[in-house]
């Protein structure tokens, strides 16, 4: 049984989904892993600095899994393009880091769905190509899945409209558990990148065609078959899975999660009509969801079942209680949490002062939870927060 959340440390209030509890009938495996959710480009640079403090630790090279969703998938897939270049020193960091930082902040420069819709709308191809051919020019080059490294493996997660599961991308394989697994496909991966940060409704769906002779033979539940195994509508991986966490959390015994989701704000006069309205009541069921995925990791974390940690975008520093945590005050914190979620370019500041957050609460959860001997940094940007 899980402990009470209400009397788990705020530090850790945190992730789950009923699906993600049959981990116990299957051995966890030795070693740590990454999820990183979705939010826009403020989910992606949040992710960002997170990241940036993980290599600084070394953890980066560590890490045998990085699951993501939604705009934290443009971040994985930055860092999955230039993980062979990657050169690391003697403890476990990547000096040349800076070229995944460089290429970040030119996408957080560059407004891709205002842009996008309207080709989308006017020029011939869908909304999602107009995506795909600016996240292949900024981020992905032409990569395909082949290009990522064995090692760890990356994978990004979009939703599958159709069957309801989720639909993964990796090297070795691209799969829906009731549909069926391809493997080693020749995806895109700006596609997979664009599948995963799909937004619905107006980035969604992402329409993929697919030979069905490419899927392995009785590897699905029920739907491999077609229309299904011919053509496929995805939608944004955080639909089923706003954390990106259920790839990481049924396989291994030390789960990193950053969490950039936005914050819900109250309404005391919320809209009536049917369209607002029915808004209203899905950011609800998320913000339900993603709160149940938080209370299972805090649980598992507190009764020690896991390790790992757990940070936040709207997580309070001070609930670390750390004596030295890098300054970042709750009310300067949590005015990033309400960045929009957006694939929308953002000035300097506001880039940098998301990358601070994310690499000082990652930071925070890290000493305060798996590596207390780790001295303090400094901000990577001198503005703070």
């Amino acid at each position: 049984m899980l402990p009470d959340p209400a009397t788990l440390h705020p530090s850790l209030v945190v992730a789950a989904s009923p699906a993600l509890d049959d981990t116990a009938a299957k051995p966890l495996e030795d070693g740590m892993a990454l999820s990183v959710s979705g939010g826009g480009y403020r989910a992606m640079l949040f992710h960002l600095g997170s990241m940036w403090r993980l290599n600084e630790i070394g953890y980066l090279r560590q890490l045998k899994r990085i699951s993501s969703v939604s705009g934290g998938s443009i971040t994985a897939g930055a860092l999955a393009l230039a993980w062979n270049r990657l050169q690391f020193d003697a403890t476990g960091a990547a000096t040349n880091f800076g070229d995944v930082v460089r290429t970040i902040r030119k996408v957080g420069s560059t407004t891709i769905d205002v842009t996008s819709v309207l080709k989308g709308i006017f020029l011939p191809g869908s909304i999602s190509d107009q995506v795909i051919a600016r996240l292949d020019e900024l981020v992905c080059h032409g990569a395909t899945l082949q290009d990522l490294p064995d090692h760890p493996r990356f994978v990004f997660n979009a939703t599958n409209v159709q069957s309801g599961a989720l639909w993964r991308f990796s090297r070795p394989y691209m799969r829906d558990w009731r549909v069926g697994e391809v493997r080693a496909p020749k995806v895109k991966l700006a596609i997979a990148v664009t599948a995963s940060a799909a937004f619905p409704p107006v980035l969604s769906p992402l329409r993929m065609t697919l030979d069905p002779s490419t899927f392995t033979p009785g590897s699905g539940k029920d739907l491999q078959r077609p229309p299904f195994t011919t053509e496929v509508f995805l939608t944004d991986g955080g639909v089923y899975d706003n954390l990106g966490l259920e790839t990481v959390w049924k396989r291994y015994q030390t789960v990193l999660v950053s969490d950039a989701g936005g914050l819900m704000a109250p309404l005391d006069k919320p809209a009536s009509d049917w369209g607002r309205h029915s808004k209203r009541v899905l950011d609800l069921l998320d913000h339900q969801v993603r709160n149940l995925r938080k209370r299972q990791i805090v649980g598992s974390l507190k009764a020690k079942v896991r390790s790992g940690a757990y940070w936040g975008i709207r997580t309070n520093i001070a609930d670390y209680q750390l004596p030295d945590p890098l300054p970042c005050p709750y009310d300067k914190t949590i005015k990033l949490a309400e960045v929009a979620t957006r694939l929308k370019g953002l000035d300097d500041e506001v880039q940098e002062r998301l990358i601070n957050w994310g690499y000082a609460v990652c930071d925070a959860a890290i000493r305060r939870h798996v590596a207390p001997n780790v001295p303090a940094p400094k901000f990577p940007y001198s503005r703070g927060v």
